[in-house]
């Protein structure tokens, strides 16, 4: 039921309780119907079944096949070759494992939130229990301080304030009644405007008030968000999605290549006189030659690497990485739905203009007429927001509430009340008692019959009158929220202290407008966000005249066209909305589901979304983003615990630092991916076509394995280390829909493959020709040093996939490194006698023929080198004739 729509009276009778409570009878009974009053917990999913998805990927069961075809054929001997490729295997699986992470405490975090024990009436007495006991129809007690224990209709409060924020986004404390509400247009009312409503998970900072429990655990607001988190859907990464095409398309490659020379072995036996098992074992070891040859099985472990190297350099500047793989879905986001409060703002409400003729006597009084008190040990004032502002404006002043409050002593108080909408207190300075009264300009002026100039009491005019609305109206047209005060001089302390007897007959001192201030780096992050072709949307629960200005300001929108309610997007259909999601880009007075809404037809136009936000009605958009940024130092733990990305110092500005990171990560993805995939190519060419041409396995999978481990993978991390290009942030998101190959990727690998197998070839055939090679070692062995090398010189050229190398100033040190290593462990492994002989099958070289199988290797490099020129030609030719 609607229990905001309802007088009290009848929200009690329908839930069969009344103002004494209910029989612990009765409670129990509730309890055993209906459950506890906590969140219910996610399921974990077991780690073995982590492990097993890891090993479920294509190219993985291809080398399980592909070791279980070899242990066959090894054995009795020792299966060196299965060894290898198991070891292979699982260590890139336990690194899938261990990187990618879940969001399994955002539950836990959520029941971390609600109150621990709560005050209750219950046979007419007043006692403390467990939280998780309270029953639906039980009464509550609230003070100043108490967390909310579930959804509760408000009986009878006074001056009641409750801090909603990370439920509503609303940065003020939501003032509260109990009266029955009007519903809206639409027959109900926004979350944010029930006001005689409190939540699970918010908290009292004002005032009192008996409550009745309406909605307990998982049917409580909050419960909805566990629930929606719970059910939220966790998509995979454009980069996730181009390695598993990736693996799909070399899966059939290998299969393909498999039966093609396992076909044409079977001709070859036939054609000569019979198919023999020691042929077929030899077809088997060819099969798995090139599967190993085929498949890039450091291509996991190289993304894991360069992503965990971002992670690390992301982490020096403020933003930690929950997921590996998030950190390039940021670099290619296209739309950023933000939270207002917190996020673009900075939750402190600041006094950010005044109207009067003294501003020291306006900044004391407001200050003196507020319960907020300042504390010299933090260097802020603390209690309730608004009032908090007021003291921190006066403090600036040196007006010190400290010091003040000992000078004018308070005697006496009006509490505030949403009805008279000000608040009055009577001090006493040095035997002179004198009144202040602040609140709403209007009601102020109502009870000002003099006003404060040039040191002195003055008649207040119909002109200082209009002056006075005209100047407040100027501050509300600005979304401040302005509050008025006034004085007035008593001849003896009052004998009540009412409304009727003070609140009249003022003396106007003037006005204060106060606003959530929008961070002082927020206004530049976005400008540089539109200059990288992404889209700042702001989604807030605050009303729409305060988003709208904080909108124009940061230049989000440019009119308040731009922005839409809650209220006016429950009207708009699901199919309308996703023709008229551009059309917005602020949000107002929303609830949780609507920023799910939001982000979910942002994603079914194609866009990859992100979402900011450190509120708990963050946390389901947040997890339904491509990616979820949630703030370290405001953010809710269950926000937190669900993000993809943390802020930890909650600057916006970080997230275009996380955008450009993540750009520079994926163009160094592409250049390890065209690096692994073009040396694995030159394998494949060179095992086939000697195959083809002599009958001859030029490498067997251990001399593959190593290539691939080590001249392959160790270059192709180094890869990961090179900076960004200048341009990054200048250029706009790229297409999730763009597969591996575009951009010039697929005409790389081939053409650079082509270009090592030939080499690789030519080193070959010179070893077992030039030099007199009769069983084929030599010809193999400075075949393995030219394609080694090769590959190691052809990582430079990776330093830029389409620039000459020569023209990069700034020298990656850890490729220099890694290239080392790589050619050391190569010589190592071709020239010393047992490592080479016992192990790898090869031959050491002498002088003439390691170095000419080494310049053969160099010669990747002009070739390159040579392609690229030609292609930048061509592109320059082509930008002209446009």
């Amino acid at each position: 039921m609607k229990e905001y729509l309802k007088s009290s009276n009848e929200v009690l009778n329908e839930l069969n309780t009344n103002e004494n409570g209910l029989a612990i009878e009765e409670t129990e009974k509730r309890l055993a119907e209906n459950g506890k009053n906590k969140l219910a917990k996610g399921k974990k999913e077991p780690l073995i079944v982590r492990f097993l998805k890891q090993l479920s990927e294509p190219m993985t069961i291809i080398l399980l096949v592909a070791a279980v075809i070899s242990a066959a054929i090894e054995l009795p001997h020792f299966p060196t070759d299965t060894v290898i490729i198991l070891a292979v295997v699982l260590l890139n699986a336990i690194l899938g494992v261990v990187q990618e992470g879940k969001a399994e405490k955002a539950l836990e975090a959520l029941q971390q939130i609600s109150a621990a024990t709560s005050k209750v009436i219950r046979n007419g007495h007043q006692i403390t229990i467990k939280s998780e006991d309270i029953v639906v129809g039980d009464i509550v007690v609230l003070e100043a301080g108490d967390a909310v224990p579930c959804d509760c209709r408000i009986i009878e409060s006074a001056s009641l304030k409750a801090e909603e924020a990370a439920l509503t986004g609303e940065s003020v404390p939501s003032n509260k009644v109990s009266e029955a509400l009007e519903p809206n247009a639409n027959g109900d009312v926004p979350l944010g405007d029930r006001k005689n409503m409190v939540f699970m998970g918010s908290t009292i900072v004002y005032g009192r008030a008996k409550v009745v429990a309406v909605n307990t655990g998982m049917d409580t607001e909050m419960g909805k968000i566990a629930d929606a988190l719970s059910n939220a859907q966790e998509g995979k990464t454009p980069l996730q999605k181009k390695l598993s095409q990736l693996s799909k398309i070399l899966t059939f490659i290998v299969i393909g290549i498999c039966i093609v020379m396992f076909a044409i072995n079977v001709i070859r036996g036939t054609v000569g006189g019979g198919f023999y098992w020691n042929q077929a074992l030899e077809s088997f070891m060819l099969a798995v030659a090139l599967a190993v040859a085929a498949i890039p099985e450091g291509l996991a472990t190289v993304v894991t690497m360069v992503l965990s190297i971002g992670v690390t350099n992301m982490s020096k500047r403020n933003a930690i990485i929950r997921k590996l793989t998030a950190v390039e879905t940021l670099g290619c986001a296209q739309i950023i739905c933000s939270d207002k409060t917190g996020t673009l703002t900075q939750n402190k409400m600041t006094v950010v203009d005044h109207f009067g003729d003294d501003e020291a006597l306006l900044a004391n009084a407001m200050s003196l007429c507020s319960d907020a008190e300042f504390d010299t040990e933090v260097g802020t004032a603390i209690g309730e927001p608004t009032e908090c502002a007021l003291v921190n404006y006066a403090e600036k002043l040196n007006l010190s509430k400290n010091d003040q409050k000992l000078k004018y002593v308070r005697i006496n108080e009006v509490p505030f009340d949403s009805m008279r909408k000000m608040m009055t207190t009577i001090h006493n300075n040095g035997g002179e008692i004198i009144q202040f009264t602040k609140g709403a300009p209007d009601e102020i002026l109502k009870r000002c019959t003099k006003v404060w100039e040039n040191g002195g009491e003055i008649a207040l005019s119909d002109e200082k009158r209009a002056e006075i609305l005209s100047q407040n109206k100027n501050m509300a047209d600005r979304a401040l929220r302005v509050l008025a005060v006034g004085f007035k001089n008593l001849n003896s302390e009052p004998s009540e202290a009412t409304s009727e007897a003070l609140e009249n007959e003022l003396t106007f001192v003037g006005l204060v407008g106060m606003i959530d201030p929008v961070r002082p780096e927020v206004k530049a992050a976005i400008n540089e966000c539109k200059d990288a072709g992404i889209r700042a949307i702001m989604i807030t629960g605050d009303h729409k005249d305060t988003a709208v200005a904080i909108a124009l300001e940061l230049g989000i929108i440019s009119s308040a066209d731009e922005a839409i309610t809650g209220s006016e997007l429950d009207k708009i259909s699901d199919e309308d909305f996703e023709t008229l999601v551009e059309k917005y880009s602020v949000y107002a007075r929303v609830q949780p589901e609507h920023k799910t809404r939001i982000v979910n037809a942002w994603r079914k136009k194609g866009k990859v979304t992100a979402m900011t936000g450190d509120g708990v009605n963050d946390a389901p958009s947040i997890k339904n983003a491509d990616i979820g940024v949630g703030m370290g130092i405001t953010g809710t733990d269950v926000t937190k615990s669900v993000a993809d990305m943390i802020l930890t110092d909650d600057n916006f500005a970080t997230i275009v630092s996380a955008v450009g990171e993540g750009r520079r990560i994926y163009d160094n993805i592409r250049k390890a991916i065209q690096f692994l995939l073009a040396s694995n190519m030159s394998e494949v060419i060179s095992v086939f076509l000697v195959s083809i041409i002599s009958g001859a396995t030029l490498f067997e999978a251990p001399h593959l394995l190593f290539i691939n481990l080590i001249t392959d993978c160790l270059p192709a991390i180094a890869l990961g280390m090179e900076d960004g290009e200048k341009d990054i942030m200048k250029r706009k998101p790229r297409d999730t829909k763009e597969g591996v190959f575009a951009r010039g990727l697929g005409f790389g690998v081939i053409y650079q493959g082509i270009a090592v197998a030939g080499l690789t070839l030519l080193s070959y055939f010179l070893g077992r020709y030039a030099f007199g090679d009769n069983n084929g070692s030599l010809g193999t062995s400075m075949a393995f040093l030219t394609l080694s090398m090769a590959e190691i010189f052809h990582s430079f050229n990776m330093r830029s996939l389409n620039g000459s190398i020569f023209t990069i100033k700034k020298q990656n040190l850890v490729l220099w490194g890694a290239g080392i290593i790589a050619a050391a462990a190569t010589i190592v492994v071709l020239q010393v006698p047992i490592i080479a002989e016992k192990v790898f099958s090869l031959v050491p070289l002498n002088a003439g023929q390691f170095f000419a199988a080494l310049g053969i290797g160099f010669a990747i490099i002009p070739i390159v080198e040579i392609v690229k020129l030609v292609a930048n030609l061509i592109a320059k030719i082509k930008s002209k004739t446009k």
